[in-house]
């Protein structure tokens, strides 16, 4: 595709994230679910491993090849042609971090998420400095391409938080590494409440992301909370698809046959 818009799509995804208000980027999975999405106004969009996973009838946690995943991000950004798209890159897939960008900018995504599990190694977790290290890399490579790459860096302190005395702390600590290394935005996923996150946001000079059920709000709280916190960021991961199924369900079960009226 053309990438000469790259550089233009990544700043305005990285200027959305310092308006003053909460960017909401609801996460898709195929070019149907971000075509409408976009046609609801959404400015910009997040691609989830998880849902994209299951509409290609793959597993998350890197059950899909590197391949696999780009071809879904590919896809999605074609049908939305000027919306900046971010696309979760898990914890790269295992290609190195110059590969990783070159690759996703020619699918047209101007941001991605990297998690600091590595599910394709037994689901070991990257040190401190090992996670900042490969997303120093990434910095450098989207520099090098001239591209304000937004590197939204996830920690799994609190999905792990049995190893750890106090998860928060650790949290703050790999964000705040990773932040130095280049990152634009930081997602403590599974923070477990308002307190938690606030220590979070209080901690860290840049934005922070948080996951939410488009229902049911997020651990911290409803939106209107999470503005009020000062949250800069918020995704959806699978839940967005995981709510429309009860609705899909219900909508065609009536016209199962033999059902009666």
């Amino acid at each position: 595709m053309d990438t000469s818009s790259l550089p233009a799509l990544a700043t305005r995804l990285l200027e959305l994230h310092h308006t003053g208000t909460t960017l909401v980027l609801p996460n898709v999975w195929d070019a149907w679910s971000a075509t409408v999405v976009a046609g609801a106004g959404f400015e910009a969009l997040s691609i989830g491993s998880h849902p994209l996973a299951d509409s290609r009838g793959q597993g998350d946690n890197e059950d899909m090849t590197l391949d696999d995943a780009l071809d879904g991000v590919r896809r999605i950004c074609g049908a939305v042609p000027g919306v900046p798209v971010t696309a979760d890159m898990e914890s790269g897939y295992g290609a190195a971090p110059a590969e990783l960008v070159e690759r996703l900018l020619e699918t047209g995504a101007v941001g991605l998420n990297i998690e600091d599990t590595v599910h394709s190694e037994g689901g070991r977790m990257r040190s401190v400095a090992e996670h900042a290290d490969y997303i120093g890399g990434l910095r450098q490579a989207a520099d090098a391409a001239g591209v304000d790459l937004v590197i939204n860096a996830r920690t799994d302190a609190f999905v792990k938080k049995d190893r750890f005395e106090d998860p928060v702390a650790e949290a703050i600590t790999r964000l705040l590494a990773c932040e130095e290394a280049g990152s634009r935005c930081s997602y403590p996923v599974g923070a477990p409440d308002a307190a938690s996150l606030q220590r979070i946001l209080d901690a860290l000079a840049g934005p922070v992301n948080v996951i939410a059920n488009p229902r049911k709000g997020s651990a911290a709280g409803s939106l209107e909370d999470l503005q009020v916190m000062g949250v800069h960021r918020v995704t959806f991961g699978p839940l967005l698809q995981k709510e429309l199924a009860p609705d899909l369900a219900a909508l065609v079960a009536p016209w199962r046959s033999g059902v009666r009226g």
